[in-house]
């Protein structure tokens, strides 16, 4: 089997997983996944996580030109932007509860969405973004991901739901995954005085696991 085939099955078993374990829902969400010639796969706009079909996906050239596959999402700005300012293998892009529910609460740090509650969770997502609300499909979500330079891999779209990339499609499913329940743990424990990963704690995670971490 081809690498191009290979990504393609790889994609619609990872959407399917999410779909089955309700981290998005209906016809919501998209994936994107860079090949080896700078080709890209896209899932298809209106399809459903639960039933994609790997032949159908959308494709892309190394110019961004769509040259195969069913039309593709409406989001596209919004995942070529991370292609063009970071080193990125695959984004994902979902709707999922936790994360969107943390972007409605007026409290929320839109700098650092997420509080150090776990390790995994600053060695995955480094400092999650928060960005403002843009009706979807909007090219201006793009160039708000192009307007951090590259310096997040994570985001969440206030009213909307989070964004991650990452150096392939089995990174960043699993990168979405920890927000998602980073996110659940910060609703659980909100108001509660949880503790958090103290300075020293999170310094040693950034130095041994290369996180992107600004202070």
């Amino acid at each position: 089997m081809s690498h191009e085939a290979d990504l393609r099955e790889q994609i619609c078993l990872l959407a399917k997983s999410m779909f089955d374990r309700g981290l998005t829902m209906g016809s919501s969400g998209n994936i994107s996944a860079r090949l080896d010639d700078g080709r890209l796969l896209v899932t298809p706009t209106g399809s459903c996580f639960g039933r994609l079909d790997p032949a159908r996906l959308s494709l892309f050239d190394a110019g961004g030109a769509h040259i195969g596959g069913d039309k593709p999402t409406k989001e596209m700005p919004l995942h070529q932007a991370f292609y063009d300012t970071r080193a990125t293998g695959a984004v994902v892009h979902l709707h999922s509860c936790h994360a969107t529910a943390l972007s409605l609460l007026p409290d929320t740090d839109p700098d650092d969405m997420l509080p150090p509650l776990t390790a995994y969770g600053v060695m995955k997502l480094g400092k999650v973004k928060m960005l403002p609300y843009f009706m979807p499909g909007d090219p201006a979500m793009g160039e708000a991901v192009r307007g951090l330079a590259g310096k997040r891999s994570a985001v969440v779209l206030a009213h909307h739901g989070p964004v991650v990339a990452g150096k392939d499609v089995e990174a960043a499913c699993y990168a979405m995954e920890e927000l998602e329940e980073t996110a659940k743990l910060t609703l659980m424990t909100r108001g509660m005085g949880a503790r958090t990963l103290g300075d020293a704690q999170i310094r040693q995670l950034v130095q041994t696991f290369g996180v992107e971490w600004e202070d």
